[in-house]
């Protein structure tokens, strides 16, 4: 577990000069943006009496929802796992966000993750619009014509980067989909390994079949440790104060913007 703590570790929040060209200009106008942040349902092993808040939904096999943020060239810079599988997402970033264990990342000022509808649109967390077409398959082919279409489109597109990176995750490690029976700490700590293996090979730029598939399927169309902590805490604490009404109706505001900037192209 220390090699996963030496390789899981939060992004800079500044430009990184070797992420991928993908979508360039779109990430130009979402500025802001340092990440995706999503949940993925890992298959877990559960004793019989506790299995019904593990229990997902289909077949009803039993899953542990990780919460996880990567960065725009795939490498996850935050994981949290063990949740119950039928635990709401929102639900999880909230408890998360303010566990003074978990050293959750909160972006600077005018930084933003990039979150689907699940999730509350608030400051730091950017979400799409609600009641629009949001997913590829809810275009079907055609064209976004609305200004919150066209910003749904374009947040879809970027925020895509956690869907291929949990899709390399879970098509290089196959256990992630059919869990062995080892003790429930022990299945958390083996997740954990496999998303900092993930990063390692994601680093150190080996050559890898799998990251060149997920990365050419989405080519793009267009061109100190104690004053970190300090720094930490007083986001943690500005974030709390921020987190419902005042943040809501800034990250709506500026959702706004980009839209309006979007509708102009």
């Amino acid at each position: 577990m220390e090699f996963a703590k030496d390789i899981i570790v939060p992004t800079s929040f500044d430009p990184n000069p070797d992420v991928p060209r993908n979508h360039k200009a779109l990430r130009r106008i979402f500025q802001g943006a340092v990440g995706a942040l999503d949940g993925t349902l890992v298959h877990s092993v559960i004793p019989n009496d506790q299995q019904t808040c593990y229990r997902g939904r289909g077949r009803g096999e039993c899953y542990q929802n990780v919460l996880g943020i990567c960065d725009f060239n795939i490498i996850f810079t935050f994981v949290w796992g063990g949740w119950e599988g039928v635990a709401h997402d929102s639900r999880i970033l909230t408890e998360v966000a303010f566990d003074p264990d978990a050293g959750f990342p909160f972006p600077p000022p005018n930084k933003y993750y990039l979150c689907d509808a699940a999730y509350t649109n608030t400051i730091g967390f950017m979400t799409p619009f609600r009641n629009t077409r949001y997913w590829a398959a809810d275009f079907n082919g055609r064209r976004p014509l609305t200004r919150q279409e066209k910003f749904n489109h374009a947040h879809a597109r970027l925020r895509n980067v956690i869907e291929r990176a949990y899709g390399v995750l879970k098509s290089r490690f196959p256990i992630l989909k059919q869990m062995a029976p080892y003790p429930f700490s022990v299945q958390k700590d083996i997740i954990i390994v496999y998303f900092a293996v993930h990063n390692f090979i994601r680093m150190k730029k080996i050559d890898d079949t799998l990251f060149a598939e997920y990365d050419n399927a989405t080519s793009s169309d267009d061109e100190e440790e104690e004053n970190r902590n300090e720094g930490q805490l007083n986001r943690e604490q500005h974030y709390r104060q921020q987190w419902r009404t005042q943040g809501v109706q800034y990250m709506n505001n500026f959702r706004d913007q980009i839209a309006n900037q979007l509708e102009r192209m």
